[in-house]
């Protein structure tokens, strides 16, 4: 059977241009794959076209609008991922555009579907009393107990993402002083945050006990499972659930749920809450723009409080009469029929 040109395109969009043309992060090739993969599952059970047949002429623009609104109604995806996933096709069409110029209206099409447009959300954040329940929980009597304690210090202390707190290796800590903890976020960006002294000796500890300060270990990953594998996403919020569960034992400021991205929100908080300058946020965030960053300002409204209360006067005065020892006003209640 003849490859069809959808699979020839795909093959080299995914193997060639974005590793080697675009030098794209492992991780956004393989969220760009599995999006692929959720529209040829799309075209086979809603369009009965199997993957060997797909063809970019019957990928149109209809096609895929029904195929977005198929992950929000079918597979329950919030606008956010439903965008990721448009994103992902859009960057595959406007490279086809300009390997099959023939079809450049056909695709341009497609181009144009708009990003949905979501309602702005509240950054999920915990408290510092509640964050500092949280890191209470792991056993420190136990190899795992410390391990997890050191693994949401960490993630905690460092505002990492997920993906790049599992990409750590041994040889991305440094504890000497300064110690710093190298990053490896979105688009292969590094970033050096430093450590705080609390972090640093759970670390110390940490390399000590798992014998990671031995030659030839700066490859090994810093976190793994049982399994002596590198820690998957999935493995990480495991263990954050674990503890979020005991701590709620007993009546606590933990939410039931957390998210591990919630470490890194509350992170940002509590060192806006301190106040730290918004620009030394984005750099310790790795954010590219100050716009991304200053979605915790607009969130923060505690800050903004005190912040009002130190400028603004004192105009209203609090200590106001006790009108019941105001013999004329009483006089004149009593007279009114």
């Amino acid at each position: 059977m003849k490859p069809t040109d959808f699979a020839k395109h795909l093959t080299e969009f995914l193997s060639v241009y974005l590793p080697l043309q675009k030098n794209s992060s492992k991780n956004t090739i393989y969220s760009y794959r599995d999006t692929f993969k959720l529209l040829i599952r799309y075209c086979w059970e809603e369009k009965s076209i199997p993957a060997e047949k797909i063809k970019l002429d019957i990928l149109s623009s209809k096609l895929i609008t029904s195929f977005l609104e198929w992950l929000e109604n079918n597979r329950e995806y919030c606008i956010s991922s439903r965008n990721q996933r448009l994103a992902a096709v859009h960057s595959f069409f406007r490279y086809v555009q300009s390997e099959e110029p023939a079809g450049i209206f056909h695709f341009q099409k497609i181009i144009a579907i708009p990003i949905k447009k979501a309602k702005k959300t509240i950054v999920e954040h915990l408290a510092p009393e509640a964050m500092k329940l949280l890191l209470e929980q792991p056993d420190k009597h136990t190899q795992k107990g410390r391990r997890d304690l050191t693994l949401m210090s960490i993630l905690y202390d460092t505002a990492a993402r997920v993906q790049e707190l599992i990409d750590i290796k041994v040889g991305d800590v440094v504890l000497d002083n300064p110690a710093v903890i190298t990053l490896t976020g979105k688009g292969n960006k590094i970033r050096r945050v430093p450590l705080m002294k609390n972090a640093v000796l759970l670390l110390q500890s940490y390399l000590a006990e798992n014998r990671l300060k031995q030659p030839g270990k700066n490859e090994n990953p810093l976190f793994v499972n049982n399994q002596h594998n590198k820690l998957t996403k999935e493995g990480v919020a495991y263990i954050v659930a674990k503890y979020v569960k005991m701590a709620r034992r007993s009546p606590t400021l933990v939410p039931p749920k957390v998210k591990v991205h919630m470490f890194r929100h509350s992170k940002a908080m509590h060192l806006l809450q301190a106040g730290v300058n918004l620009i030394y946020i984005r750099d310790f965030l790795g954010h590219v723009n100050l716009k991304t960053t200053e979605i915790y300002a607009r969130t923060d409204t505690e800050t903004k409080r005190k912040a009002i209360e130190s400028a603004y006067p004192e105009l209203i005065d609090s200590n106001l009469p006790d009108w019941s020892e105001d013999q004329a006003l009483l006089s004149w209640l009593s007279e009114l029929k």
